[in-house]
């Protein structure tokens, strides 16, 4: 018992600090984004996105009050009930749920909804420690590795019937999981060549060409490497996928893809193409990040925020607010934040003994990592616009509260660490 009450001086401050800086730095930024001189409405409006925001922010404190006062072994007793329950609110939006931006994935109490999508991240990375911790498991069985990505695949799947892409990718990101705790790096390393493949292959206006360049490497290969049978089978079946990805990026885009995926794929290459139709949002961006120059416009002085050119800019787009008003600088010191904050979060996996906590610590910085990356190259034309929020800064109840019991579930898991069965 004494060692329950104790907790508060075994949790990690520093990330706590961290949390709560990127937390306030959000509130803020949510205010100036809505912002209007004109009618120079109070932070603290309740009509605004910022009053409501501050009512999110009280309701996680309250969230990660009970975080704290539950049993640390509460999580992975129950990972599979939570990940359960969780896929049922995902299927249960089907019926139920209310539209909400082209995607039907949320459920609606009266003039209140939540997305159980966010939720699906918290009880995913749950279910995967749950089943990675077990005793006896052993990562190089391939039956363990079909069930994990199964694992992954069903809510990713049920998300993707919801239209909500976006948040169905973020699920992709626990790969980086199953390779910490012993998979092959070949499935990541298969699957990033092809992710980079079907980019290099948007980006040139003759496929052969690319096609020729691949079969130049392929040879090379074989020539400089060991000429065994089984290097140069493995080398010709990964020119063949090399080759499928290459043929297949011109069917996804055209007959797979939806209008407005497609205009997403063709912002990314050329925005400049058509700036006010598809090519609107990024051009939009980036004029406002590069506005705000060196030191920015100042705090509730952004122009392009203020006259809403860039749709969404409470949300998705929040970093362009922060570009803008807080220039150069400003973005400098947020990404430095966020990299702060990651590589905390990467310490602390680091030092969990139990694995269990290990593999849910990897789950949070894997989502982490995601969101803050995928936000802020969408922002800048680096990425698809995909439609998923930067982690404590953009306006959202579900996003805010899905985030910080991600964190602060790790953080009870790691203050217990040293009364956690060491199963390594």
């Amino acid at each position: 018992m004494r060692r329950e009450l104790d907790i508060s001086s075994n949790l990690d401050w520093i990330t706590i600090l961290l949390f709560g800086v990127m937390v306030f730095m959000g509130w803020l930024n949510i205010y100036a984004a809505v912002y209007d001189e004109e009618v120079n409405q109070s932070i603290w409006d309740f009509s605004l996105n910022s009053g409501r925001q501050l009512l999110f922010i009280i309701t996680a404190i309250v969230l990660i009050a009970i975080i704290v006062i539950l049993d640390m072994r509460f999580y992975e007793t129950f990972g599979y009930l939570i990940y359960g329950s969780t896929l049922l609110l995902l299927i249960l939006v089907f019926f139920i749920g209310k539209e909400v931006g082209g995607n039907k994935a949320w459920i609606g109490i009266g003039s209140f909804g939540g997305q159980p999508s966010e939720f699906a991240k918290v009880a995913t990375a749950l279910a995967l420690a749950k089943y990675i911790g077990a005793v006896g498991f052993k990562m190089d069985r391939m039956r363990n590795q079909i069930i994990l990505l199964g694992m992954i695949a069903i809510p990713m799947g049920l998300i993707l019937l919801q239209k909500d892409t976006g948040t169905a990718l973020v699920f992709g990101a626990f790969i980086f999981v199953l390779f910490r705790e012993g998979m092959s790096p070949f499935l990541l390393i298969m699957g990033m060549a092809a992710a980079l493949i079907f980019v290099l292959t948007l980006f040139v206006t003759n496929e052969y060409y690319l096609h020729a360049g691949i079969g130049v490497v392929l040879i090379l290969l074989i020539l400089l490497g060991k000429k065994t049978v089984k290097r140069i089978a493995i080398l010709t079946i990964g020119a063949l996928l090399i080759a499928g990805v290459i043929e297949s990026v011109d069917y996804i885009i055209t007959d797979v893809l939806k209008p407005h995926q497609q205009n997403r794929i063709k912002a990314l290459v050329n925005p400049d193409a058509d700036p006010l139709g598809y090519g609107w949002n990024v051009t939009q961006s980036k004029i406002a990040i590069g506005s705000g120059g060196f030191f920015g416009k100042g705090f509730l002085k952004g122009t392009q925020t203020k006259f809403d050119f860039v749709p969404e800019q409470s949300t998705d787009f929040i970093f362009c607010t922060i570009g803008e008003e807080h220039g150069w600088v400003g973005s400098f010191i947020v990404v430095v934040l966020f990299i702060v904050f990651l590589l905390r979060l990467i310490y602390l996996a680091e030092r969990q003994k139990n694995r269990f906590a290990r593999t849910f610590a990897y789950g949070v910085v894997s989502i982490f990592f995601f969101h803050f990356a995928v936000n802020i190259g969408m922002t800048i034309g680096l990425f698809p616009v995909i439609g998923i929020p930067l982690p404590f800064f953009s306006y959202g109840g579900s996003s805010l509260w899905g985030f910080t019991i991600l964190l602060f579930v790790l953080l009870k898991l790691d203050a217990h660490r040293s009364q956690l069965l060491q199963r390594v």
